[in-house]
């Protein structure tokens, strides 16, 4: 029940991320464009998804466990440090500098088109330098 669950909580947010514009990086750039000719329309996406979580939100922090777990899964720290900091920036850097972020580019794969296939294996790459370094450092 857990499986179909999540399959059926992906589905609806890729057809979100989709539907919304997300997928497309030319809207997501054009969005970041402040100074330039920006493009308000996921503002609206992102108030929606901001009043729907907060709807659920009030009402789930009430419960003693997930409807289909055993226990809640909460960060165990809330320090703000350098990693958080640096991995923040480089995340918001490679997101305007793309105009894509993972969940969308997963579901852009669906498109077939070569520049989503190499935004998944740089970010990949990416993954795989840190764990390297990090684990030299």
């Amino acid at each position: 029940m857990k499986n179909m669950m999540a399959l059926i909580c992906g589905l609806l947010f890729a057809f979100g991320l989709g539907l919304s514009g997300m997928t497309d990086p030319s809207i997501v750039r054009g969005f970041l464009d402040i100074f330039g000719q920006w493009q308000p329309s996921l503002m609206f996406v992102m108030i929606g998804a901001i009043l729907v979580h907060s709807s659920f939100y009030f009402f789930i922090k009430k419960r003693d466990k997930p409807v289909l777990a055993s226990e809640f899964h909460l960060p165990e720290t809330q320090v703000i440090d350098k990693n958080l900091i640096l991995g923040a920036l480089i995340f918001g850097l490679g997101w305007g500098w793309a105009g894509i972020c993972p969940g969308p580019g997963i579901v852009a794969l669906t498109s077939g088109k070569a520049p989503f296939f190499y935004f998944m294996a740089s970010m990949l790459l990416g993954m795989k330098v840190y764990q390297f370094l990090s684990r030299r450092l």
